[in-house]
C-alpha cells in the first residue's frame, strides 16, 4: 500500500509545478519520502535538460525593476505559454531579474554569472528547468541609469504575463508624456535613440540599396542625390526613436514632442518576447 496520499501528490506538485504522473512515480519511488521524492524529481529534471537543450524557447516573459537610480529589465524565455503563465516560472524570473539588478547586469552573460543566494544565476534557472519541465532560457538583459524612468509592460493576452517591455530613461518632470513615449516604443520599435548612434555602416550601405533602387526605377541621374537623401531619412524615421513620427499624432516627431514637454530623453530599451 502506497505510504502517501492524493494530498501528499496535490502538495508535491504545487510545490513543483511537476505533472501528476511523474510526481505520483516519484512518491512511490521514495515510499511516500517527500523530500526523496522532491530529490527524484529534480534529478529526471537535470537528466531532461539535456535532451532539450536544443529546443526553441519562444514564449516567456519580460520583467523589470529599479534599484539605486537604474533600472534592469529582462526577457526570461520558456518553451509554451502554459509553462510561461505558470506560478513557479514567474517566481523564477522574479529571483533572477531580482539578481540581475543587484549585480547591476547590462547582459544575459554577466546576469547569468551573478550570484543568486548559494548559487548563481545560470545554476538557479538549471535547477529550476529540471523542475518544470521545459528548456528556460534568459535571453537578454539591460541595464539603464539616468534622472528618471518610466516602465511600461504590455500584455498581449490577459491570461500571461507581460510579452513587452520598455525602459525610458528621461530628465524632466512630465511623467505622463514620458509614460506616452515608453508606450510609443513598445508600438514602433525603434533601435536607436538618435540618428547619431546609427552605426555609419548601416547608412552606407541603406544608402547603397536605395541608389540602386532609385537607379532601377529609371530616377534622372540629376534627380538621384536628393531622392535618395530623402529615402535615407525615411530609414532613419524607422530605427531611430527621436526622428520617428509620434504615435499618438503622425504630424509630430518624438523628438518635437519630447521637446515640448520639457523632457530630454537619455536611453531606452525594448524587449518583446521572442522577437
Amino acid at each position: 500500500m502506497a505510504n502517501f496520499t492524493i494530498a501528499d501528490i496535490k502538495a508535491l506538485r504545487e510545490q513543483l509545478g511537476t505533472g501528476m504522473v511523474d510526481t505520483k512515480k516519484a512518491l512511490e519511488e521514495a515510499d511516500g519520502d517527500l523530500e526523496k521524492a522532491v530529490e527524484i524529481l529534480r534529478l529526471k529534471g537535470a537528466k531532461g535538460n539535456a535532451k532539450r537543450a536544443d529546443r526553441s524557447t519562444s514564449e516567456g516573459l519580460v520583467a523589470a525593476k529599479e534599484l539605486d537610480g537604474k533600472v534592469t529589465i529582462i526577457e526570461l524565455n520558456s518553451e509554451t505559454d502554459f509553462v510561461a503563465k505558470n506560478e513557479r516560472f514567474i517566481a523564477l524570473a522574479d529571483s533572477v531579474l531580482d539578481a540581475a539588478a543587484a549585480a547591476g547586469a547590462d547582459s544575459a552573460e554577466a546576469a547569468l554569472a551573478a550570484p543568486a543566494g548559494s548559487q548563481t544565476v545560470a545554476e538557479l534557472i538549471s535547477d529550476e528547468a529540471a523542475i518544470i519541465g521545459e528548456k528556460v532560457e534568459l535571453r537578454r538583459v539591460s541595464t539603464l541609469a539616468g534622472d528618471n524612468f518610466e516602465i511600461y509592460l504590455h500584455k498581449t493576452s490577459k491570461d500571461l504575463p507581460p510579452q513587452v517591455g520598455v525602459v525610458l530613461a528621461y530628465s524632466g518632470d512630465d511623467a505622463e508624456t514620458a509614460r506616452s513615449l515608453a508606450q510609443h516604443i513598445s508600438f514602433a520599435n525603434p533601435s536607436f535613440l538618435s540618428r547619431d548612434e546609427v552605426p555609419e555602416a548601416d547608412v552606407e550601405k541603406e544608402r547603397e540599396i536605395v541608389t540602386e533602387i532609385s537607379r532601377n526605377e529609371g530616377k534622372p541621374e540629376a534627380a538621384l542625390p536628393k531622392i535618395v537623401e530623402g529615402r535615407v531619412n525615411a530609414f532613419f524615421k524607422q530605427v531611430a526613436l527621436l526622428d520617428q513620427d509620434y504615435a499618438k499624432d503622425n504630424k509630430l516627431s518624438v523628438a518635437k514632442v519630447a521637446q515640448d514637454a520639457g523632457l530630454t530623453l537619455t536611453g531606452f530599451a525594448r524587449f518583446k518576447v521572442g522577437a
